[in-house]
């Protein structure tokens, strides 16, 4: 059993900053410009700047990485939002024994920023209850990335399983991040309590049939069942996790969940 010092969240989460950009939560009553919130992006609702805005971020990102189909680009898209959402609920689970209230009617998105994405929560209030793996998949699976991905199959024709796919591997990033960050700092039970929470986020009825998971000095390793087709991308190549070891031969009708 690993025992955990719970403390309450403060107001600017500073504890997630030395992490690095994609644990990162910019907290403010308003963001600094007009940003829509993630609740309208899920509802596909236009905005005055960027019309829809996720398919002004997919098409941003298909222009970005050159990508041959549109597709290609909002498997990228997604992946990004989900490294971010799942950095910042875990780190907060693991540092702070506590989640903040990730309700997409809070937190503001910038289609048009770099990457990591830019996020901004306008309340931070502590979700009740235990910062369990439970609590981690109801904000994070079922409050974010399930409505994102119907989001853009709606408009994509992304495979269910290559998206389910890119949400088991942003959070095997985050959790080995997050590993290598906490032994760095001579912190073994805040490692082990990443390790844990992912490992049972992982068995979650959406993730379990992803990938294969280990753990090794370097932190938890993922091997996923699926391909996110970065290797499409001129000059691109299989990523780290891939289910491939070397590109396939490219066709618009391969599967790719």
């Amino acid at each position: 059993m690993v025992l955990l010092h719970v403390v309450d969240l403060d107001p600017r989460l500073a504890a997630l900053r030395p992490l690095g950009g994609f644990f990162l939560l910019r907290v403010a009553a308003q963001p600094p410009r007009p940003l829509p919130t993630l609740a309208h992006v899920y509802e596909n609702q236009s905005s005055d700047v960027y019309g829809d805005p996720l398919t002004f971020r997919v098409r941003k990102v298909s222009r970005t990485l050159r990508a041959p189909e549109e597709r290609i680009g909002a498997s990228v898209a997604q992946q990004g939002l989900a490294a971010r959402l799942w950095s910042a609920a875990l780190g907060c689970a693991v540092l702070y024994g506590a989640i903040p209230d990730l309700d997409p009617r809070l937190l503001h998105w910038d289609p048009d920023g770099g990457a990591p994405d830019d996020l901004w929560l306008t309340e931070v209030r502590a979700l009740p209850g235990d910062a369990d793996a439970a609590t981690l998949a109801a904000a994070v699976l079922d409050g974010h990335l399930v409505p994102l991905s119907a989001a853009l199959r709606a408009h994509h024709r992304v495979a269910p399983g290559l998206l389910r796919g890119n949400a088991a591997s942003a959070l095997a990033g985050a959790a080995r991040q997050l590993e290598q960050w906490a032994w760095a700092h001579g912190r073994p039970a805040t490692a082990a309590r990443a390790r844990d929470l992912t490992a049972d986020l992982l068995a979650h009825p959406l993730l379990a049939d992803t990938g294969s998971r280990t753990d090794t000095p370097a932190g938890t390793a993922f091997r996923r069942r699926s391909c996110c087709l970065y290797y499409r991308v001129p000059g691109g190549g299989v990523c780290g996790d891939c289910c491939f070891t070397r590109p396939p031969r490219s066709s618009p009708r391969a599967p790719s969940g």
